[in-house]
């Protein structure tokens, strides 16, 4: 069967998913294949054979009712099966039969590296197989093997792979002096465990630019430690600098350094923010398909929701430490005297002596309420505009509303538009991931995409709105992060894969989580297998922990 070429190079722009006749084409050529190959010989007793299932290769081809055999943790098997024996046979009739899902941009790492937190229970349900960590410029070298080193002690349920960071790696080179270009033997020693990460197995190295320390470095900074992944075939994986006050700009430098490096390129949960940026969500388009043009290969991820990270307004307050050690200190009272008032307003628009603060990032225009039981009409009303109907400044705003209410006021902290979030969904170099944390299922704080995002695409974007086909969506979940990163093994239904599998009801699978109760695990995931052990049997978790650390493979 002819695979779909990798959506991150040059030459393969178009339409999102595979034209009709290519689609007929592949049809009639797998069904061949199928015909010629007949039905598996029983000489071997398989630990897994799975059933009148509609096979979603990954690939984006359409679906094809075919049985699938695993052994020994590989999928050994894909076709007719009536005389095989298996240890174990899953009857998938009216089901689809998929790759397990690959989150390329995932927060789970260093929680699901404890023993009680191992299963990643929220993302499995979702029927993700692996989780990429690190991204943002999360992690050191070390950082990644101490984390390595927990996943083999306490086993653990998804597949595990990381991004070397720059955040982590500034932090352990520059200390506490991070307000600074680094001196020539400081981006020496940078450098080298940029390499250190990459010798380790990282895929590619990641910045998060809008963060501390990351924000304080020059594009130029950047580009050299890129550049240091560029022997060992890595990517580069970015969280934009400034995606609300410089949306064009940020995508411009993050499209520079990947050219300037020499490496693919992805751009980290891509998004329009905030109401000043309506409207620009083509010109990105249109600077990304230029990018690919010249021959960059720039790809993106994207969560379907339409509003990035979650907080409190307490939370987007920003007390410096002095005042925070005044014995007796209360936000409540510090925000009803003018003259403390006025301290928190400059630290939390401002940053602490030019800091990292959420106003400063996205600002008034960029928050949308998303719960509050004391003002149920403000859900889903923006900051800024709540701030011009009262005549108040956006801070006095956001201190009123905290005095007035008996219980926290949930918000987004980066709103996007529905119509932004469909547009971006179908381009055919867009992927799908979480940007997600780990969830317990009950805690109830955090984001819908956690426990929802995957589930949401193939419920929502498939079978209600048809945004996207199964076999779109699929793709976008499984082969196309595998190709971008360079999992040879994972990622499609294919013999010889790894025998990562999630299987589910096309007819109810559904994210369940909201605003409100964002830990509520999605619905229709039948059965998982990762490496080819069930994590998930009949719906239920089986505490099973068969994950592992994949290493870069090209």
């Amino acid at each position: 069967m002819n695979r779909r070429p990798l959506p991150g190079t040059a030459g393969t722009a178009g339409t999102a998913g595979t034209a009709g006749t290519a689609v007929a084409f592949a049809v009639v050529v797998l069904s061949a294949l199928l015909s010629a190959c007949g039905e598996m010989p029983p000489s071997e007793t398989l630990d897994v054979l799975i059933v009148h299932g509609t096979v979603v290769d990954g690939t984006g081809v359409a679906g094809v009712e075919s049985d699938v055999g695993v052994l020994g943790g590989e999928i050994v098997w894909v076709g007719r099966s009536r005389r095989a024996a298996a240890r174990d046979t899953v009857d998938a009739t009216g089901l689809v039969v998929a790759p397990g899902f690959i989150d390329s941009h995932n927060h789970t790492a260093p929680e699901i590296a404890e023993l009680d937190k191992r299963l990643n229970e929220g993302f499995i349900r979702q029927g993700v197989t692996t989780v990429v960590g690190g991204p943002d410029g999360g992690f050191s070298p070390g950082q990644i093997r101490r984390l390595i080193g927990a996943y083999e002690a306490n086993g653990v349920g998804t597949n595990v792979a990381f991004y070397v960071g720059h955040n982590g790696i500034r932090r352990e080179v520059m200390g506490e002096e991070q307000r600074r270009a680094p001196t020539a033997e400081e981006l020496a020693r940078m450098k080298a465990l940029v390499r250190e990460g990459m010798e380790l197995g990282a895929l590619g190295f990641s910045t998060g630019l809008m963060y501390e320390p990351g924000m304080f470095s020059t594009t130029d900074e950047v580009v050299e430690l890129a550049k240091e992944a560029a022997p060992f075939q890595g990517v580069y994986d970015t969280h934009d600098r400034s995606p609300v006050r410089d949306y064009l700009g940020s995508v411009r430098e993050a499209i520079a350094i990947g050219e300037r490096a020499g490496i693919p390129s992805k751009e980290g949960h891509l998004k329009t923010v905030g109401l000043e940026n309506r409207g620009k969500n083509r010109e990105v388009i249109a600077m990304v398909d230029s990018a690919r043009a010249r021959g960059l290969p720039l790809v993106s991820d994207q969560y379907p929701y339409d509003g990035a990270a979650t907080s409190t307004l307490e939370r987007i307050v920003v007390v410096p430490e002095a005042l925070a050690k005044r014995a007796g200190f209360d936000l409540e009272a510090a925000l009803r005297d003018p003259r403390t008032r006025a301290v928190l307003k400059e630290s939390s628009e401002n940053g602490i002596d030019g800091g990292f603060a959420w106003i400063k990032a996205t600002g008034y225009s960029s928050m949308r309420v998303t719960r509050s039981a004391d003002y149920p009409d403000l859900v889903g009303r923006y900051l800024s505009e709540l701030a011009a109907e009262r005549e108040l400044d956006g801070f006095d705003l956001v201190a009123e509303l905290i005095l007035g209410a008996k219980d926290t006021v949930g918000i987004t902290l980066g709103a996007v538009l529905e119509e932004d979030v469909r547009e971006l969904m179908v381009q055919p170099w867009n992927m799908i991931a979480s940007d997600g944390a780990y969830s317990d299922g009950i805690t109830p704080r955090g984001h819908p995409r956690s426990t929802g995002t995957f589930a949401r695409v193939l419920g929502r974007y498939v079978r209600e709105t048809k945004l996207l086909t199964l076999e779109q969506a699929v793709y976008k979940m499984s082969g196309f992060p595998a190709e971008f990163h360079g999992f040879q093994d994972r990622g499609r239904i294919a013999e010889g894969m790894a025998a990562d599998i999630v299987v589910f009801d096309p007819a109810t699978i559904a994210d369940r989580s909201t605003w409100e109760q964002p830990q509520l695990y999605a619905a229709g995931v039948h059965q998982v297998l990762v490496n080819g052990a069930f994590v998930v049997r009949d719906g239920e978790l089986t505490g099973e922990a068969p994950g592992k650390f994949l290493a870069r493979q090209r």
